[in-house]
């Protein structure tokens, strides 16, 4: 088991006092992409080609469970659409 699937496994028991940058690694590891608004906004604004939904997550220590449980559901989404698109593929 690598170290991001620890990080992600532990995220996934206990999505308090999760940091900032152990989030942004595990999504980026997923493929998406971030991009942080003008003017000194605090909110990084993480999307997916594959997922129409945004994710505004603040840059703050820890990160409230709200936004990392909404980050997990992202991912397990974009899991299940892979799958899916795989499934298809081999039909």
């Amino acid at each position: 088991m690598t170290t991001l699937e620890k990080l992600y496994a532990q995220m996934v028991r206990n999505p308090r006092d999760v940091g900032f940058e152990a989030l942004d690694r595990i999504l980026l590891r997923h493929g998406f992409k971030c991009r942080q608004p003008a003017k000194g906004s605090s909110h990084y604004i993480y999307y997916h080609s594959l997922i129409p939904d945004l994710l505004s997550i603040p840059k703050a220590r820890p990160v409230k469970a709200v936004y990392v449980k909404q980050a997990l559901e992202a991912i397990k989404a974009l899991e299940a659409i892979k799958t899916v698109e795989e499934k298809g593929d081999k039909t």
